[in-house]
């Protein structure tokens, strides 16, 4: 596989939508498409890719609110973490009421447990849970490419916040030490707001991690 990473920043609150692809298949997979990602619909097509796959990091609305729209047009299945069901299907945990004006429960195909090992086309990857920001928050690890999708879990020299519903930053930080933190130093992380970073950056500087 030869991969091909795109990032853009969309919706109220910049927030990191992905499209990870392979040149040689032309497959691909969506990651985090937050509310303002629609305008990128037809992007896949545009650049003759077929959309294999949705992965959510969490049910958070700003991560998952045009989920539904991209799934509708190339019928890719929607991958979440088993334990982030209640935050997509709440209002109040999702904060769709609160930010959106209106409460939303959003929708999954397939679940995907901690340490489950997926493959879907040329595409191989590990889910590695991280909760404290949201219950069920995940980090997809693509081994091969030295790539992880952090979402809201661990962003450069810092960490989600934990004061929403259902969050913990003593959950949290335990599980980025011991999910996270064993990766290899050169993997680079993709969060969802801000630059990328790398995990040994972030072992070496970010305060938070030494915590507990």
């Amino acid at each position: 596989m030869k991969a091909e990473l795109q990032g853009y920043v969309v919706g109220p609150i910049q927030t990191n939508c992905y499209i990870l692809s392979d040149e040689e298949t032309r497959q691909a997979i969506l990651i985090d498409p937050g509310p303002g990602s629609d305008k990128l619909i037809a992007e896949p097509e545009r650049q003759g890719l077929s959309l294999v796959a949705i992965l959510m990091t969490h049910a958070h609305w700003d991560h998952i609110a045009c989920a539904e729209t991209f799934h509708e047009r190339y019928r890719a299945p929607r991958y979440l973490l088993q334990a982030e069901t209640i935050t997509a299907s709440d209002p109040e945990i999702n904060l769709s009421g609160e930010f959106e004006g209106m409460g939303r429960s959003y929708d999954w195909d397939k679940l995907v447990t901690d340490g489950q090992k997926v493959e879907i086309g040329p595409f191989k990857f590990t889910c590695l849970a991280t909760p404290g920001h949201t219950p069920g928050g995940v980090c997809y690890y693509f081994e091969k490419e030295g790539f992880l999708f952090a979402g809201d879990s661990l962003f450069e020299g810092s960490v989600g916040r934990t004061d929403f519903p259902g969050g913990s930053m003593s959950q949290l930080v335990r599980s980025l030490q011991e999910k996270v933190l064993c990766l290899p130093d050169e993997t680079k992380v993709f969060p969802g707001h801000g630059g990328e970073t790398e995990i040994g950056y972030e072992r070496k500087y970010n305060p938070y991690l030494s915590m507990y």
